[in-house]
């Protein structure tokens, strides 16, 4: 690979936001009364605010690699005893370009892309003097692995999301990360940054928990961590600090033969646990690191190419950049269809009808976001006690666990209180119900409500699957009434779909997005349809399982047929996890609807109606080994149809595929990236998948049943040749 074809792959991405490498000579502090020379530190800066995070293109690292071959010259010279690398404010680095390694054309060029990004991190290994990395915030995939190659690290107390979260988005730390990390804290720890992280959740380390699996060697306080850095790094060069690394490992040693061996073998019973392996790339992080245990860093640098080469060309990696860049990270700040943000009216109090469970989540979630008052109303002081208590003590929890301040606390523990009598909700600006799911209970409560609020009040519904244009038949303002659909539990699941209503006003959608966004919260606006979109697809897959389980197809091959999709939980585990009595509510509803593509399946009525919770004995599903009680059989009948698990798998599929069609052109969203916005953000469905509609189109299902995909070709597979 010779500097030409470096550029060659530079000069395809002219529109590249370039992250420069600019270079200040800085008089090491004296060490013992002398000082140990001159230091080159390297700042890397996009030119932008932090909320343009630096990010590594061709361009990029093209600068960069020339600025280090400058200073290694200026090493070999004498004229520098040590060379620097840290970021603008908040950032190292935001690891690689998505946008660029996405629009990288064919397997020579993501070849490339990898060679270079290994041809410059070699020269920033290798300058002839010690090389040091100061962490001063966020650092991703190429980002930290511009650390792992320094010599030396520093991290601030302040600095958040470090990771390598390659498995997560289809790739492999394929810059040395994948050959350095195991070596320094160990293998065991470094499965645990590299596989456990990403997949679950694309979890990443603060800079105190860097820290102390062994990724950096010093911490020091982000208000003046550069120059703690510095004088840090004067001592190393000078030979007044020798770093200890606690964790790391010889490779080559006997004795660590055995724990890598482990390390990879657990990963890989976490890969099959979490995806059932329906992503290649976190199989791949294992085999590169399985393989390399042995290798040389140069010989382990061509496997890693090799690897990242052909991951670039999957559609699992078009799917997650897709479902990551376009959606989650663009699409969700922009919905489609919502209405001018100038049209929203303040808030600055809120009502909730109920003080449940789900009705405390959200006065939670109000309060602590909004810090607006909250009142909750309920039948009889007990409960409305019981909910107000339910907030005390989930932020009491928060307190203990040091997420939030003292006053933080006390702030939000005085704005949230209780009534028995609506008259509370008198001056509040939105007003939202979450009481039991029936519509005349519903249409009842807004009843109520609307006699005693202002009229440019909001009223909202948190319904799963009613109709909101039927709750707001009666009333004397009916444009005043809006779906805001919250997933459970509240605090954690970020999706809201925002429900508009034939007579909704636009100030009140645009009040409800505006509402959304101060809650931190993606928000889709969905039509007023039966189960609006994520509970109405997760129905249809459930439905179709338990009928094939009820045609006679073993409990176990139904329940494990989907389990090449890479789903959260197989079907009856989410059925046991949402209640058979709800489930079961919901599905009749959309039988109402929509006939038989919603069957209603007698033998699940049979367990609730005997008290069962699920179809598999806990105590067995705890064991790893799920059984049916030889009573909760006996309740169930089955026909005699049985059908394969890859039957089960195809069925599910196409119905999948034939409910999101019909969706579409019932215009329940804007266009399949709502459907996919939603399954990624509600249910947890696998970035991999890119939600739902690229697997659909990647198995055949969209054009078996539709005749034709969801997606155009290029927006989260191979463009179009």
């Amino acid at each position: 690979m010779s500097a030409a074809d470096f550029h060659k792959l530079a000069e395809l991405f002219p529109t590249e936001t370039v992250t420069h490498s600019y270079v200040q000579d800085i008089q090491l502090p004296a060490v013992n009364g002398t000082s140990p020379g001159t230091f080159a530190l390297v700042t890397l800066d996009n030119g932008l605010d932090h909320s343009k995070p630096t990010t590594l293109g061709p361009n990029t690292l093209i600068e960069l690699g020339t600025v280090l071959e400058g200073l290694r010259d200026r090493a070999a010279r004498g004229e520098i005893v040590g060379v620097g690398v840290t970021g603008k404010p908040y950032f190292l680095v935001a690891g690689a370009d998505l946008s660029t390694v996405k629009s990288v054309s064919g397997r020579e060029q993501g070849l490339w892309m990898a060679q270079l990004g290994h041809d410059v991190y070699s020269t920033l290994a290798n300058l002839g003097v010690p090389s040091f990395a100061f962490i001063n915030g966020l650092a991703l995939g190429g980002g930290l692995e511009i650390a792992l190659q320094s010599t030396y690290r520093t991290v601030s107390t302040g600095a958040g999301a470090l990771a390598l979260p390659e498995a997560f988005i289809g790739l492999v730390p394929g810059w040395g990360g994948v050959y350095i990390l195991p070596r320094l804290i160990g293998p065991e720890n470094a499965v645990k940054v590299m596989i456990e992280n990403p997949l679950s959740n694309n979890r990443t380390l603060t800079g105190p928990q860097a820290y102390e699996l062994g990724v950096a060697d010093a911490m020091f306080e982000p208000a003046d961590f550069v120059e703690q850095s510095v004088a840090w790094a004067s001592r190393v060069i000078a030979g007044a600090v020798t770093p200890e690394r606690a964790n790391a490992v010889d490779a080559a040693a006997a004795d660590v033969a055995e724990r890598w061996a482990g390390a990879v073998a657990a990963g890989r019973a976490f890969v099959e646990a979490k995806t059932s392996n329906a992503s290649p790339a976190p199989a791949k992080v294992l085999d590169v690191m399985e393989a390399n245990r042995t290798m040389t860093q140069a010989q382990s640098a061509e496997l890693e190419c090799e690897t990242l080469a052909d991951l670039m060309q999957t559609d699992e990696f078009r799917s997650t950049v897709y479902a990551f860049l376009d959606l989650v990270q663009r699409r969700s700040k922009r919905p489609a269809g919502a209405p001018d943000r100038k049209l929203a009216r303040p808030v600055t109090k809120i009502g909730v009808v109920g003080a449940g469970l789900m009705a405390s989540q959200l006065a939670l979630l109000f309060a602590r976001q909004l810090k607006v008052p909250v009142v909750m109303t309920d039948i009889d002081e007990a409960r409305v006690d019981k909910g107000v208590g339910y907030v005390h003590a989930e932020v009491d929890k928060l307190l203990a666990k040091k997420r939030i301040s003292a006053d933080a606390a006390n702030r939000t523990k005085a704005l949230v209180s209780g009534s028995v009598s609506k008259e509370a909700f008198a001056d509040a600006d939105f007003v939202i119900e979450a009481v039991f799911e029936e519509l005349n209970v519903k249409k009842q409560v807004f009843k109520e409500v609307e006699a005693i609020v202002s009229p440019e009040c909001i009223l909202a519904t948190n319904t799963s699957s009613l109709s909101v244009t039927a709750m707001a038949a009666d009333l004397q303002n009916p444009e005043r009434l809006v779906g805001f659909h919250f997933f459970n539990p509240v605090a954690v699941m970020p999706l809201l779909e925002i429900v508009r209503a034939p007579k909704t006003d636009d100030s009140v959608l645009a009040t409800a997005f505006e509402l959304a966004k101060g809650l931190k919260k993606s928000a889709v606006l969905v039509k007023d349809a039966p189960a609006f979109v994520v509970n109405r697809l997760l129905l249809r897959l459930m439905g179709e399982v338990t009928a094939a389980f009820d045609e006679g197809t073993p409990a176990e091959v139904a329940d494990n047929a989907l389990r090449p999709m890479g789903l959260p939980m197989t079907p009856f585990t989410l059925g046991a996890m949402v209640g058979l009595p709800v489930a079961q509510h919901v599905q009749e509803s959309l039988h109402a609807a929509f006939g038989d593509r919603f069957p209603v399946s007698a033998n699940l009525q049979a367990l609730i109606d005997n008290g069962v919770k699920s179809i598999w004995d806990p105590a067995s599903v705890k064991a790893g080994r799920p059984e049916i009680p030889a009573e909760t059989l006996a309740l169930m009948s089955f026909g005699s149809t049985p059908s394969t698990g890859g039957e089960v798998l195809r069925r599910t599929q196409d119905a999948l595929a034939e409910e999101i069609g019909l969706m579409l052109e019932e215009g329940v969203v804007a266009g399949p990236e709502d459907i996919d916005l939603c399954m990624i953000l509600g249910a947890g469905w696998p970035m991999f998948l890119g939600g739902i509609t690229p697997y659909l189109d990647r198995v055949g299902a969209s054009e078996r049943v539709n005749g034709k995909k969801f997606l155009a070709p290029g927006v989260a597979s191979e463009p179009a040749a």
